[in-house]
């Protein structure tokens, strides 16, 4: 009788703990942008080492990307977010650095320098603080 006891409290168990790390749901983590700095930091690990956490956290609702060449193109915040969803885990083959060129306790616009091995790519970054939290503005591509 004690055994059998045993082997359905155990069996009870098992099947709960399998129930509760299986439910189906996908983990949502969120992301510390409450300095700009960690906003910064998190924007180009998101671009250069295909990191997709916090996406929807760290673009602003009005994002926008624009990218200057001869044909200058603008990409919306859905469709910036549903790219790089589709890079997740892509690392980019660059030397990565950045610049704050204004920082103000509401706003701060950095530049962002991916050097590739034929070419580089400037980033001007417009990141804001919403209740607490930093997000990107804005984004302007141009290439050299």
């Amino acid at each position: 009788m004690k055994t059998l006891l045993k082997t359905c409290a155990t069996a009870a168990l098992i099947v709960i703990s399998i129930c509760t790390m299986a439910d189906g749901r996908p983990e949502k983590r969120t992301i510390n942008l409450s300095m700009a700095k960690l906003a910064l930091d998190h924007y180009l690990e998101v671009i250069t080492e295909g990191e997709s956490i916090g996406l929807e956290q760290l673009f602003a609702p009005e994002f926008c990307q624009r990218i200057q060449t001869e044909k200058s193109k603008s990409h919306s915040r859905s469709e910036i977010i549903n790219f790089l969803k589709k890079q997740r885990g892509e690392k980019l083959n660059c030397i990565t650095s950045y610049q704050v060129l204004e920082q103000c306790p509401n706003f701060m616009i950095a530049k962002v320098t991916l050097k590739f091995e034929n070419f580089t790519m400037t980033d001007l970054v417009t990141l804001i603080n919403e209740d607490g939290a930093w997000k990107v503005l804005t984004s302007v591509h141009t290439y050299q």
